[in-house]
């Protein structure tokens, strides 16, 4: 009887281990609702109402994906098995997901995109992951912010793209 409580007593907690709503996890499709796209809007109106220290890139889902087009962009991403938090392609568009937001960017030099105060510099490193994509440094200078914020990911271009 004690084991029986000791067992129940250690897998209790482990029963709210499947409450990771983030996008990709893996979870069974009649439980939650097909993903909707996020709202597309510039940086100024995206970004008016939050603080500058949370403006970091998130996951887009495959709908984000499908609004916008991308699924043939190049895609940067957190991890290799990730869905993207950046998409451009060579006609110098890209999109960025902030703040539950995709937020269009323009080239305004190479491997440099802008909206407004928003600045995202992208730069390819000389490494791959287990996978073997390309490894790729992306800097987000977000408005109002005193620093930049670096993050080291993959990229993987699958047709056109820079």
């Amino acid at each position: 009887m004690k084991n029986f409580a000791l067992i129940a007593a250690i897998a209790l907690p482990l029963a709210a281990c499947n409450s990771n709503t983030a996008p990709g996890n893996d979870r069974e499709a009649q439980l939650d609702p097909p993903a909707t796209a996020a709202p597309i809007e510039d940086a100024a109106t995206a970004l008016a109402n939050v603080s500058p220290g949370l403006m970091l890139p998130e996951t887009m889902n495959s709908a984000d994906i499908a609004a916008l087009g991308a699924q043939n962009s190049c895609q940067f991403r957190l991890t290799e098995i990730a869905f993207p938090s950046f998409v451009y392609d060579d006609s110098g568009k890209g999109v960025i997901k902030i703040n539950g937001t995709l937020i269009p960017v323009t080239a305004d030099g190479p491997d440099s995109y802008s909206n407004g105060e928003l600045r995202i510099r992208t730069r390819m490193l000389d490494d791959e992951g287990d996978a073997g994509l390309q490894m790729q440094e992306m800097i987000v200078a977000a408005p109002r912010a005193k620093d930049e914020f670096g993050f080291w990911g993959y990229t993987t271009c699958s047709g056109g793209g820079a």
